[in-house]
């Protein structure tokens, strides 16, 4: 038998939640179709488990690092249960998906489909079908569809990489043993994260990047990085292309083989984690039935609405391409919905979207880099401030990094601040409401900041376009 919605959902993550809850809340009816695990991406394999294993490794080596960090403290840390480390971590995970996901879809009153769905009908008239794990087919109708299917790791096709037994950021939170050594493949924001977790839970760690670490930031960023995980034991190979890959049958470890600035080299390691990137899931939904469009990695082809192609049907989340964050999701599944059922014209607006990546010390910006203001035609103005002239930093003895604030030099209005350290992501946090507010660098530079936070850091800044930080005191 069919069963008629006002609104289908494909997938169980951020945006589908997100769209789900707006729409009960609209008192629309909702079911919602599942092929996997409840929760999607960032409770299951992404943000979750991932910064719950960077929390536990980062309080190994800060314990491992205070005494030569602090003085008079003594401190040591031994080696790592993997298997304890491992069974918190599907804990947590657990425990967050059974109270923000399923008990959620409960207390809403919307069911939840197990299957896989593809699209059926015509684009006039599409309808869903629901193939559950024991082969049961339904079709489903509904007023309005949802494709919030996700992404997932990309693997690139190059000779010998499908030959050896590689990692993806799935699968290598789920190692129980250690790999003695690591080769990481990328210098995104995946890559950055992973690779830091592993070498301080003991791995030799050696990272081949196309370009440089976290490429679409300030260059600033790389500097800063490369240095620390210089220091952590991390090799970093920027200008790095990728030709072949093999793997001994005896011993397991794997080789690939790089041109690095004209010169053919090798690298070997125990395990190799491709960490390049994700790509829509989009292959198995039948897509091409209803006429809706994708893009060349599989992206569902959205308007600034989130409409596709095909009417009555949208798309939202990593499916389509956009910004890779729950939070995007999050937002714009709730976009969709109302959009779809209240008459609105919203539309996404990405101007002051902060990002984080949860490195240590971290990543975090919002708003333009240097590179994107003079591209887009500002007479721009930059100060970085090193994170020496930052009390929070001092008294944390731990100056890596830096705090970078873009101004429009006509306005004096500030376009972008980028930050590295400790609690990047707050002074990410923080910039937005400064862009929000259209704020110039001599508003911050004479706004109240508490004394030894690292968000003072962002005032100081502000006032080096006028004042050598060298020359301020304490507050002053």
């Amino acid at each position: 038998m069919g069963q008629k919605v006002d609104l289908a959902v494909i997938g169980s993550g951020g945006a589908a939640f997100s769209a789900a809850i707006r729409a009960r809340n609209l008192g629309r009816s909702v079911v919602m179709i599942e092929c996997s695990t409840v929760g999607g991406t960032c409770v299951n394999i992404g943000c979750v488990p991932s910064k719950a294993l960077l929390a536990a490794a980062e309080a190994r080596h800060v314990a491992a690092d205070a005494p030569g960090r602090f003085p008079g403290i003594a401190t040591a840390s031994g080696p790592v249960d993997m298997l304890g480390l491992i069974g918190g971590k599907r804990s947590l995970v657990e425990g967050l998906r059974q109270t923000k996901y399923l008990d959620l879809a409960d207390s809403y009153g919307w069911p939840i489909r197990q299957g896989g769905a593809s699209f059926t009908g015509t684009p006039d008239a599409p309808g869903l079908q629901v193939t559950s794990p024991d082969g049961a087919a339904e079709v489903i109708e509904a007023g309005h569809y949802l494709v919030a299917t996700g992404a997932q790791p990309w693997i690139p096709d190059l000779p010998g990489l499908d030959q050896v037994d590689y990692l993806t950021s799935t699968t290598a939170m789920e190692l129980t043993e250690i790999p003695e050594s690591l080769l990481v493949l990328g210098g995104g924001y995946v890559a950055l994260e992973l690779a830091q977790l592993f070498a301080r839970l003991g791995s030799t760690v050696t990272m081949l990047v196309r370009s440089r670490l976290a490429s679409a930031e300030e260059p600033e960023v790389n500097r800063v990085l490369e240095s620390v995980f210089t220091e952590e034991g991390i090799t970093v190979v920027r200008n790095a292309q990728l030709t072949t890959f093999t793997q001994d049958e005896a011993t397991g470890e794997a080789t690939a083989t790089a041109t690095v600035e004209g010169r053919t080299s090798q690298f070997r390691a125990q395990r190799v984690l491709v960490a390049l990137g994700r790509r829509p899931v989009t292959d198995t939904l039948g897509l091409e039935t209803v006429r809706v469009r994708t893009g060349v990695g599989g992206e569902i082809i959205v308007d600034d609405s989130l409409a596709t192609t095909t009417p009555r049907i949208w798309a939202a989340g990593d499916v389509t391409g956009h910004r890779e964050f729950v939070y995007v999701a999050a937002h714009q599944g709730a976009m969709v919905v109302d959009n779809a059922f209240t008459g609105a014209a919203r539309t996404m607006d990405y101007a002051y979207l902060p990002r984080v990546t949860f490195t240590s010390p971290a990543i975090g910006a919002v708003g333009m880099t240097e590179k994107q203001a003079l591209a887009a035609g500002y007479r721009c103005n930059c100060r970085v401030l090193p994170l020496d002239y930052v009390p929070r930093a001092l008294v944390n003895r731990d100056t890596r990094g830096f705090i970078k604030v873009v101004i429009d030099d006509d306005t004096s209005r500030i376009l972008g601040i980028t930050s590295v350290a400790k609690d990047a992501g707050e002074l990410a946090a923080a910039g937005v409401f400064l862009l929000e507010g259209h704020q110039t660098y001599h508003d911050v530079a004479t706004m109240w900041a508490p004394y030894l936070t690292m968000a003072e850091g962002i005032k100081l800044a502000c006032q080096s376009f006028t004042t050598d930080p060298a020359k301020l005191s304490c507050c002053a």
